[in-house]
């Protein structure tokens, strides 16, 4: 009987400085009519990156929410769109700290196509409890945020 084939971990994209920088290719799903990426998709790109920015930065979501202590709830969100991405292309979405509170983040987006920027957001998420009331971090988090911000945190320049 032979073992099945290793599968390697999801990229997570990486941290560069205080930019979390994670890469997306544009397949046929992600278009609309006219061949153009839906408006809605880039939301995705950017949800997708600021989570893997967090699992890179050891903050651990789903055991939070399994342990009853809450989860991120977007309560602010901001986005402008400048120029279409098309089937095929080869996208990065940049994340960066702005604000970190005790019950929230501010974080800062863009998506771009080499050097042209394409899509800018940012979101603010805060922490519920189950009850969905603002509530602080888990102990460490702000800390870890503030150590992205300030490009503080060891390795920040390497793949994870």
């Amino acid at each position: 009987m032979t073992s099945a084939p290793r599968i390697p971990p999801a990229p997570s994209g990486l941290f560069h400085g205080p930019l979390h920088l994670f890469p997306v290719r544009i397949y046929f799903e992600d278009t609309d009519l006219s061949g153009v990426v839906y408006h809605a998709n880039y939301l995705r790109y950017m949800e997708r990156a600021r989570s893997d920015m967090l699992r890179l930065a050891e903050i651990d979501q789903r055991s939070a929410n399994e342990a009853g202590e809450g989860a991120w709830a977007v309560t602010d969100l901001a986005i402008k769109y400048r120029l279409p991405a098309r089937l095929d292309d080869e996208l990065l979405v940049e994340s960066h700290m702005i604000a970190v509170r005790g019950a929230s983040v501010q974080i800062g987006q863009s998506i771009r196509r080499g050097d042209d920027v394409l899509t800018e957001g940012q979101v603010t998420a805060a922490f519920v409890s189950p009850e969905g009331r603002a509530r602080r971090q888990p102990e460490g988090w702000a800390e870890r945020f503030r150590a992205i911000m300030n490009a503080s945190r060891p390795g920040m320049d390497e793949t994870l």
